[in-house]
């Protein structure tokens, strides 16, 4: 009797569970479809950092979220920080590439990376690249892209955000997560 209710129970949520990746309206099979570009970007990022930053990378001056203050992320960089509250571990000055680059260690090229930072780039000078250009960067903040050739998609001087965070999908503790604009906070309310 036991090994009939338990297979029946097996049955039952196999078939849960076939039903729930199959079912779902168009909505939001395009929004699966936009998030996984996110996702699978993602998979191989390493969220949190030793909180060193580049060489030569200026600490803000009046930032509008200082070092310690909280924030909220209004952000999809990733799976688990969009509403995430994040405690503000570094404040700088910079210009912010979102890029678009082919991994080191091959594959896809990842498209609309976010963000990439001036002093993460090599040779980056003192004149911010444009839109269009060709570069090489320097950051780790996944496998693959360290050395990796890249072509910026955009460019905003703005203050660029070191954050602090709980994944709000996974509970795990992000810290010094690298990087998040001033754009995407919001004031704790």
């Amino acid at each position: 009797m036991k090994k009939k209710r338990l297979v029946t129970g097996a049955l039952v949520l196999s078939t849960a569970l076939v039903l729930a990746a199959c079912g779902g309206n168009e909505e939001e099979s395009n929004s699966t479809e936009e998030m996984d570009h996110s996702n699978t970007e993602h998979a191989q990022m390493d969220h949190s950092s030793s909180g060193e930053v580049p060489e030569g990378l200026a600490n803000a001056e009046s930032p509008t979220y200082p070092v310690g203050s909280e924030a909220i992320i209004n952000a999809d960089h990733m799976g688990g920080m969009n509403g995430a509250k994040a405690t503000i571990t570094g404040a700088f000055d910079t210009t912010v590439y979102m890029v678009t680059y082919t991994p080191t260690t091959g594959g896809e090229p990842v498209e609309d990376h976010k963000w990439v930072i001036h002093e993460e780039i090599e040779d980056a000078g003192e004149v911010p690249f444009n839109s269009g250009e060709e570069v090489v960067l320097n950051a780790e903040h996944m496998d693959g892209m360290d050395g990796a050739a890249a072509i910026i998609d955009s460019a905003e001087q703005t203050t660029v955000y070191m954050v602090s965070y709980k994944d709000t999908e996974t509970g795990e503790e992000v810290t010094h997560h690298k990087w998040v604009t001033e754009s995407e906070l919001s004031p704790v309310e």
